[in-house]
């Protein structure tokens, strides 16, 4: 009598391996590794077939600092941030009915990377980020009009903070703008 099969290891999604990457890019961004390591590090994910291979190619990382978590939230009226705050690693912002005014150009940002999820139902968004800031914009999906963003001269990986915009816009409309100073 044969032993029955082992279970085979379950293949990574994309989602996986892009999370690893985001992680090894965070760890450069903050000095943790080389750029010497985080290119074999990044070979080891990119090639990586199992969970297991991925953990092993970011066992030397020090763990993940999951940062604070700040949520702002209405369900009519308006959301306005600007001048000189604090922004913690992750902010949410909800809003059912209402216009929200972020400007990001003064603040005070604790994190090389800040994640901000957007769960917006009637109303428009407009986002002043930093001149040298890089915005990624992949996670964010809208189901009425089109996100306004032309990525600013000064915005370049490792010049300024990433901030990652993630979530859902409905009948409105996101406007991003870098500051001019």
């Amino acid at each position: 009598m044969t032993p029955p099969p082992k279970d085979p290891q379950p293949r990574i999604s994309e989602n996986d391996r892009d999370t690893a990457v985001r992680r090894l890019q965070e760890a450069y961004a903050e000095g943790h590794i080389s750029h010497e390591e985080m290119d074999a590090h990044l070979q080891r994910v990119l090639t990586a077939e199992t969970p297991g291979d991925i953990e092993s190619a970011l066992g030397s990382l020090p763990a993940e600092d999951p940062g604070s978590t700040s949520t702002i939230t209405v369900a009519t009226g308006r959301i306005r941030r600007s001048g000189a705050w604090r922004l913690p690693r992750h902010l949410k912002v909800h809003s059912a009915l209402g216009r929200v005014s972020l400007d990001l150009s003064q603040a005070v940002f604790e994190h090389p990377v800040l994640d901000i999820e957007l769960q917006l139902g009637t109303g428009g968004a407009r986002i002043t980020v930093p001149r040298d800031a890089v915005v990624d914009l992949e996670g964010l999906s809208s189901v009425w009009k089109d996100t306004l963003y032309k990525a600013g001269r000064g915005a370049r990986p490792g010049g300024g903070p990433t901030i990652r915009i993630t979530g859902t816009m409905g009948m409105g409309r996101l406007k991003i703008r870098h500051a001019r100073r």
